[in-house]
C-alpha cells in the first residue's frame, strides 16, 4: 500500500460530508452569506473590552464593507500590501476582512513580536500602509533606526494619534467615518489570487513570508466542515493569537457556520470557561498542560484520604479507557486487535465500568464543570500533545481532537475525527490531501508504518515564500510535494503520527537517533517538571535543561522538611528519580532514552525572554546559545 494516497471528496468512513463553500472564490464572500443566514446572531463578543463589545453577523458584514470603503478613500489600491500588527480582538477581524474586501493583501503579525522583526516584515513585504494595535506598538516601531516605509498608519485603539513626519496617522474610527461617506468600489478575486502574507514565527533565523491564496484559506473552511457539524449560536472561546494561521483559519470556519466567538486571554480563561460555558475551543498543548496542572493542584490540596480516593479512581479509569481503545481498534500500539485481545479488553471494561462510572459521578463531573460543563470537544494543535494529557482528559470526559499542519499548509492537513479519535496520532487527511512518507536521504517512499520524512500535497499548500524563490524551490518540488521537515508515520487507516522535527533529531555518538519531543512529553508527567529541553548531539548520553515547578517543589520541601535549594542533593535526587521513572515508563523505552546529566534553571522559558515563540514552542537554537557554557559544562 502506497503512502501517496488521495482521499476522495466524501469519505463515509470518517463521517465526511460534501463541502458547502466550494463555490466561493474569495474569503470576503463568506460575510454576505453569513449575514443573510445568521444576521441577528452575535458573531463577536469581547467581554474584556472597555466597554464590552458585541457585534452581530449583520453588523459585522456592514462594518467590514465600511472599513474597506474607508481604505479605498485613502487612495489605497487593489493589490497593495497593508501590514496588520495587532493581537486578537473584534477590530482585527474587521480590518483583516476589510483589507481583503478592498482587494488588498494583508501582512499579519502580533503586536508583541520583537520590533526589529516587525520592522523587517514591514520592509520585506513592501507594505505601503500599516495598521497597529496601539500607540505603544507604533512607538516601538518608530524607535528603530530606519524610517517606516509606509505612507499611511492606522491605529486600532481610539488613542489620539501622534505625529510621524511624512506619514498620515489616523485612528480606526476615523477610517470608518471616511468609509461611511465613500461608496465601496467592488473588487473581484479568484481562488488563485494572493490573499495574505503570514510570516512564520520560526525558532531561528529571519521569518519567511508565506503566500496564502484565497483558495488556500477557503480549503480550511471546507475541510474543517467535514470534521464537525457546527450550529448557529454555538459558543467558541478564543485565546490563541489571531495572526497565527491555526487560529485564523479556525475563526473563518466557525464564522461560516454562525458561531459566537468569545474573546479571552490567559488572565481570564479559567473564569471565562465557567462563565460562558463554551462548546468548542482551540489551543496549543501548553494551555491544556496549564489546565491539567491546575486540576492536579486542586487534587493535591484535598485531605489525604480524598487524594487517595481520587488516585484510585484515576488509576482504574486509566485501565478502563485503554481497554476501551483496544476493543474499538483505537489503540495506536495495537490497531488490529485479535479476537482474544478484544475479549480481554471487553472483560476489563465490564469489570471496571462501575468503578469508572462512580469516579465520574464523584470526581470527573466536577472537573468538567470546572471548564464550563458544556464542551463538545476541544482542539489541540501547534505541537504534539503529551500522552498523559490525552489519557487524563479522556478519563474525565473532555474530548480532545488533535490535528497537524503548518503555516505553509494554511495550516490544517490532518485532524482526528470524533468518530475516530485515535489518541497519540494526529488524524486522517482532510479531503484532497495527499500524504507521503519518504526516506529523508533518498526521498523514496517508505512502507506503511515506517517512520520517515513527511511530504504533503493538496489545496492548502502555499503559493510559495514571498520574494524567496530559492526557499520556495527547496520547500516544494516540481510535482507540488511540500517538504514539512517533520518526521512521522502513517497507519494503514491513514492516521498520521508525528514523531519529531528532522532538524531536532539528536544523534548520539553510538549512532542512535533520538527524537526529543516524545521523551520531553513523558518527563512533563512529573508534577515537579514544568519545562524541559533535551540535548546531546554528538554526546554519549542525553542531557536536559529543566525548569522545575517551583510551587510543587515548595510543597514537597515543606512535607520533607528540607530546604528548597535547586542544587541540593535532596532536590537533585528527587528530579533524577522523576526523570528515570517517567522515561522508563514511556512506551517503546530504549536504554539510549535515559537522561544523564541535567541542570535545573531558575528562569522559565517565556515569550518575553525570547526562549519561546509566540505559539509557546521552545526556540531550541536560542536556548542552546543562551546556555552554551552551562551545556558545555554539563557534558564536560
Amino acid at each position: 500500500m502506497s503512502n501517496a494516497a488521495t482521499l476522495n471528496p466524501v469519505n463515509t468512513e470518517t463521517n465526511q460530508r460534501p463541502m458547502a463553500f466550494d463555490s466561493l472564490q474569495a474569503v470576503p464572500e463568506l460575510w454576505a452569506i453569513a449575514a443573510q443566514r445568521f444576521g441577528s446572531v452575535v458573531a463577536l463578543h469581547d467581554p474584556h473590552a472597555n466597554p464590552p463589545v458585541e457585534i452581530t453577523y449583520s453588523a459585522l458584514y456592514q462594518q467590514t464593507q465600511q472599513f474597506a470603503a474607508g481604505l479605498q478613500s485613502l487612495g489605497l489600491q487593489s493589490g497593495d500590501r497593508v501590514a496588520l500588527f495587532a493581537d486578537n480582538q473584534p477590530r482585527w477581524l474587521l480590518v483583516d476582512q476589510g483589507i481583503m474586501t478592498a482587494g488588498m493583501i494583508d501582512v499579519v503579525r502580533g503586536a508583541q513580536a520583537d520590533p526589529a522583526e516587525l520592522r523587517y516584515i514591514l520592509s520585506h513585504s513592501e507594505s505601503i500602509a500599516l495598521v497597529v494595535q496601539d500607540i505603544d506598538t507604533l512607538k516601538k516601531l518608530l524607535a528603530q533606526p530606519e524610517p517606516l516605509p509606509v505612507k499611511q498608519i492606522i491605529i486600532l485603539s481610539d488613542e489620539t494619534p501622534i505625529e510621524v513626519p511624512g506619514i498620515d496617522v489616523m485612528t480606526f474610527s476615523a477610517v470608518m467615518e471616511r468609509g461611511q461617506g465613500h461608496p465601496l468600489k467592488p473588487t473581484t478575486a479568484k481562488r488563485t489570487d494572493l490573499a495574505t502574507l503570514m510570516y512564520t514565527s520560526g525558532t531561528s533565523g529571519q521569518p519567511k513570508g508565506v503566500m496564502l491564496s484565497h483558495g488556500n484559506l477557503l480549503s480550511q473552511v471546507s475541510g474543517a466542515g467535514t470534521v464537525v457539524d457546527l450550529q448557529p449560536g454555538d459558543r467558541v472561546l478564543s485565546i490563541l493569537p489571531i495572526w497565527h494561521c491555526y487560529e485564523r483559519s479556525f475563526e473563518y470556519f466557525i464564522f461560516g457556520h454562525g458561531c459566537t466567538q468569545i474573546y479571552t486571554n490567559i488572565r481570564y480563561v479559567k473564569k471565562d470557561l465557567k462563565t460562558y460555558r463554551p462548546n468548542y475551543m482551540v489551543a496549543v498543548p501548553r494551555l491544556w498542560e496549564s489546565i491539567y496542572e491546575g486540576i492536579q493542584k486542586q487534587f493535591r490540596e484535598q485531605p489525604e484520604k480524598k487524594q487517595k480516593l481520587v488516585q484510585f479512581f484515576l488509576g482504574q479509569s486509566d485501565r478502563y479507557i485503554k481497554a476501551r481503545r483496544t476493543f474499538l481498534g483505537l489503540n495506536l500500539e495495537n490497531l488490529n486487535p485479535s479476537p482474544l485481545d478484544k475479549a480481554v479488553a471487553l472483560a476489563t471494561m465490564v469489570t471496571l465500568a462501575p468503578v469508572h462510572g462512580l469516579g465520574d459521578r464523584l470526581v470527573y463531573r466536577k472537573v468538567r464543570e470546572g471548564v464550563g460543563g458544556n464542551i463538545h470537544f476541544v482542539v489541540s494543535g501547534g505541537g504534539s500533545i503529551a500522552e498523559h494529557l490525552e489519557d487524563f482528559f479522556e478519563i474525565v470526559g473532555i474530548e480532545i481532537l488533535s490535528g497537524y499542519g503548518l503555516t505553509e499548509t494554511s495550516p490544517i492537513t490532518h485532524v482526528r475525527r470524533p468518530m475516530r479519535n485515535l489518541r497519540g496520532a494526529d488524524g486522517q487527511p482532510l479531503p484532497y490531501t495527499e500524504t507521503r512518507i519518504v526516506d529523508p536521504e533518498t526521498r523514496r517512499d517508505l512502507p506503511v508504518g515506517q517512520q520517515g520524512l513527511i511530504l504533503l500535497r493538496g489545496r492548502q499548500v502555499m503559493m510559495g515564500y514571498y520574494r524567496n524563490p530559492e526557499a520556495t524551490k527547496k520547500a516544494i518540488d516540481p510535482d507540488g510535494w511540500f517538504d514539512t521537515g517533520d518526521l512521522g508515520w502513517v497507519t494503514p487507516q491513514g492516521d498520521l503520527t508525528i514523531t519529531g522535527r528532522a532538524k531536532d533529531t539528536i544523534v548520539l555518538t553510538n549512532g542512535e537517533n533520538i527524537e526529543p519531543l516524545p521523551i520531553e512529553n513523558a518527563c512533563l508527567r512529573s508534577p515537579y517538571i514544568d519545562q524541559i529541553m533535551l540535548l546531546g548531539q554528538d554526546q554519549k548520553v542525553l542531557g536536559a535543561l529543566i525548569v522545575p515547578n517551583m510551587e510543587a517543589l515548595e510543597a514537597w520541601a515543606k512535607t520533607e522538611n528540607v530546604s528548597l535549594d535547586l542544587q541540593s542533593k535532596a532536590v537533585q535526587d528527587l528530579i533524577r528519580k522523576e526523570l528515570n521513572r517517567e522515561v522508563m515508563n514511556r512506551p517503546g523505552y530504549r536504554p539510549d532514552d535515559r537522561i544523564g546529566p541535567f541542570v535545573l534553571l531558575e528562569e522559565p522559558f517565556t515569550i518575553e525572554n525570547g526562549l519561546l515563540t509566540q505559539t509557546l514552542k521552545v526556540r531550541r537554537d536560542v536556548v542552546r546559545d543562551r546556555y552554551r557554557s552551562m551545556i558545555d559544562g554539563m557534558f564536560a
